[in-house]
C-alpha cells in the first residue's frame, strides 16, 4: 500500500503534536536547548570531572582558533556550553564564541551573542571586556559602518535597534565607564532624528546620572543649544527661556569649559531675542492703551536687552510713567518686576523729591566696622607694666602696683583730743583682775 504526500500529512502533523506536548511538558529533554537554568548543577564531585573535560575540549577550541579554522572552533565552544554550563571554561567558550560571531557574522547576532554571555555568566573577569564589545558594535551600527562579512555591504540600522543596544549597555552596567557614553550616543540619535523633546530629556539623563563626566558638560550645552534653535523657528518663548536656563548652567558648573565663548555668544542672542520680542508685545500693549502689560513687558526687554533695545524701552517707560504713573506703579506691583525705576523725566519737579542723602549722613546711617587687620590698635598688656622704685625700698608684693612703706617713714599717730562733758574713765590697775572698790560713803547720824 502506497502513501501519497497529501495522505502522510495527517501522520506527520500527528507526530509533531505529540513531539511538541512531550517536550513542553518535560523541557529538559529537549535536544537543542543549551539554557544553564535548565540544567542541574552537579555535585562536587562530579564537578571535578567536567571541569577537567572542558578544560581539555577548551585547549583544543583555542589550538583550532589560532589555525584559523574557526568554524571547529566554534563547534567545541558550542559543545563546551551545552555539556558543561557549570564550569570556569563554560564561561571562557560563551566569550569566545560570541567573539567568533563578532567577526563573521551580523552585529545583532553579535551584540545577542556578547548578552547571552554576560546573562548567563555575570561573575566572569570577562563581563568588562563583553560590555565594551557590546559598545563597539553600538557604535558601528550607529555610524552605518560596514558590515563584517565576507559581503562587506554597507549596514544601517533601524535608529530603534541603535537605541536598543545602548539601553542594554546601560542596564548591563549602569555605572560603567560606557554608560555616560551609551546615554549620550541616544540623545545624538534622537538629536539626529529631530525629536527635540526626547533628545532634551536624554541629554538631561546624562547630566543628572553622570554629572562628573566630560560628557554631561556637552549634554549641558547641548541642551542649550537645541533649545536656542527651536526658539529661532518658533514664537515660544519657553524655548527661549528653556535655553537662557541651561546655558547658564552650563557657565556656571563649567567656568574654563571649551565652549564657554560659544555659550556666551549664543546666551547673548537668546538674551537679545527675548528682548526684542518684549519690546514689540510692548509696543502693542501700549497702542491699545493697556499700560500696565506695557512696562511689565517693556521691563522684560530692560532685563535681557541689548544697549540699543534698553534704551528705546527706558524711554518708553518713562513716558508711560509721566502719562499713567498709577498704571506703572501697579505694574511694579508684580512679581519680578522692579528692573528699573519707573518714573518720569521730570523727577526733580515733582514735590516729594529730596534727593540722595548728603555725604555727612549717608557716614552716619552706615554701621561700625569691626577690626579685621593690623591697624594699629594696641590690646591691653596681659603683664604688669615694671614701675620705678626708691633706692632701697623693697620689692613690691604680687598683685600690687606701690612698693610697701619702711616703719620708720610710717607717720606718728595723732593724740585723740577729749570730748567734752564725757566721764572719766579711771585707768586699768597695773596687775590683778578685780578693779578697786571705792569705800562706802560715811553717813552722819541724825541728831
Amino acid at each position: 500500500m502506497k502513501f501519497t504526500p497529501l495522505a502522510r500529512l495527517p501522520v506527520f502533523l500527528a507526530c509533531a503534536v505529540s513531539f511538541l506536548s512531550l517536550t513542553t511538558s518535560s523541557p529538559g529533554i529537549w535536544p537543542f536547548s543549551s539554557k544553564k537554568k535548565d540544567k542541574i548543577a552537579p555535585m562536587a564531585s562530579e564537578r571535578e570531572v567536567q571541569e577537567s573535560a572542558a578544560a581539555g575540549m577548551l585547549a583544543d577550541a583555542q589550538a583550532a582558533h589560532n589555525d584559523g579554522n574557526s568554524g571547529r572552533a566554534q563547534g567545541l565552544y558550542q559543545a563546551i556550553m551545552k555539556q558543561y554550563p557549570f564550569t570556569k571554561s563554560a564561561a571562557e567558550a560563551s566569550f569566545q564564541d560570541a567573539l567568533i560571531i563578532r567577526h563573521v557574522g551580523k552585529m545583532d547576532d553579535a551584540f545577542d551573542a556578547f548578552q547571552a554571555f554576560i546573562q548567563a555568566y555575570p561573575d566572569s573577569p570577562r563581563f568588562s571586556d563583553a560590555v565594551e564589545k557590546q559598545y563597539e558594535i553600538a557604535e558601528e551600527a550607529k555610524g552605518g559602518k560596514k558590515q563584517r562579512s565576507l559581503l562587506l555591504l554597507p549596514m544601517k540600522m533601524n535608529a530603534t535597534d541603535v537605541i536598543g543596544f545602548y539601553e542594554k549597555i546601560i542596564k548591563n552596567a549602569p555605572f560603567g565607564k560606557y554608560a555616560p557614553l551609551a546615554q549620550f550616543s541616544i540623545a545624538e540619535i534622537q538629536q539626529d532624528m529631530k525629536e527635540k523633546d526626547k533628545a532634551i530629556a536624554a541629554y538631561q539623563k546624562v547630566v543628572e546620572n553622570y554629572p562628573n563626566t566630560s560628557q554631561a558638560a556637552e549634554a549641558q550645552f547641548r541642551i542649550g543649544s537645541i533649545s536656542n534653535i527651536a526658539a529661532q523657528r518658533s514664537e515660544d518663548a519657553s524655548n527661549l527661556l528653556a535655553a537662557r536656563d541651561a546655558l547658564r548652567t552650563y557657565i556656571a558648573s563649567n567656568p574654563g569649559g571649551e565652549r564657554k565663548q560659544e555659550t556666551e555668544q549664543i546666551l547673548h542672542a537668546v538674551n537679545t531675542a527675548e528682548a526684542n520680542q518684549s519690546l514689540t508685545v510692548a509696543k502693542f500693549y501700549q497702542r491699545i492703551g493697556k499700560t500696565k502689560a506695557a512696562a511689565i513687558y517693556l521691563n522684560e526687554a530692560l532685563k535681557f536687552g541689548s544697549p540699543e533695545v534698553s534704551a528705546e524701552a527706558r524711554t518708553r517707560l518713562a513716558e508711560l510713567a509721566a502719562e499713567d504713573p498709577d498704571g506703572v506703579a501697579d505694574a511694579r506691583k508684580g512679581p519680578g518686576q522692579d528692573y528699573t525705576a519707573l518714573t518720569a523725566q521730570n523727577l526733580k519737579s515733582r514735590p516729594e523729591y529730596v534727593g540722595p542723602l548728603a555725604p555727612e549722613l549717608a557716614r552716619l546711617s552706615q554701621k561700625p566696622k569691626m577690626r579685621t587687620g593690623d591697624d594699629g590698635f594696641m590690646p591691653i598688656p596681659l603683664q604688669e607694666p615694671t614701675l620705678p622704685l626708691r633706692p632701697g625700698a623693697a620689692t613690691p608684693g604680687a598683685g600690687s602696683l606701690l612698693p610697701p612703706v619702711p616703719e620708720t617713714e610710717k607717720p606718728a599717730l595723732l593724740p585723740v583730743p577729749p570730748v567734752p562733758n564725757a566721764p572719766m574713765i579711771p585707768p586699768a590697775p597695773a596687775s590683778g583682775n578685780k578693779l578697786p572698790v571705792p569705800p562706802p560713803p560715811t553717813v552722819k547720824p541724825a541728831s
